[in-house]
């Protein structure tokens, strides 16, 4: 019978299972529980892997944001700066174009005050020579009314007469 069934042995088959079944029951109790415990440990393993990955990427996340409000900050405040220094800057310039008009004025003020006082000396002197030259005229002429003395007769009787009515 073990030939027609092609060289199948019913007890060979009992004793195969009886191992199977007895290395399954030996893995179970031995094998198994650790296996799996190694699996579980390795995908909770993976799993914290992945948690704090995510983590990471919200703390980058937030980390950029961060990074992005500092940088509108300080452009905000490096053009904050540079409207200042402008500010200043054009500041500067008009108070030195006043002080530069300020001058200006001073020194046409001090230009007209010396032309005014160099007018005032040339009359004074325009005048002096002028008195100067009306006495030396008047010399002139007084000498040629008194060097006759028919003229310097009437002249006295001039002048008499003039003082005269005046004290009438």
């Amino acid at each position: 019978m073990e030939e027609l069934l092609g060289g199948f042995s019913l007890g060979l088959f009992f004793w195969q299972a009886v191992l199977f079944v007895a290395l399954i029951l030996l893995l179970k109790k031995f094998a198994w529980k650790p296996i799996l415990d190694s699996v579980n440990d390795r995908e909770e393993g993976i799993k914290n892997a992945l948690d704090s990955a995510e983590k990471a990427k919200l703390e980058m996340e937030n980390l950029q944001a961060d990074n992005q409000k500092l940088l509108k900050e300080a452009r905000a405040e490096r053009e904050t700066m540079l409207k200042e220094a402008r500010d200043i800057k054009n500041k500067m310039i008009e108070d030195a174009k006043g002080e530069a008009q300020e001058q200006a004025n001073k020194l046409i003020q001090q230009a007209q005050a010396a032309i005014e006082s160099e007018k005032k000396a040339a009359m004074a002197e325009l005048k002096n020579h002028v008195a100067g030259l009306s006495l030396d005229i008047a010399e002139k002429v007084v000498r040629d009314e008194l060097s006759n003395k028919d003229k310097q007769l009437k002249l006295v009787e001039t002048m008499l007469g003039e003082k005269s009515l005046t004290e009438a």
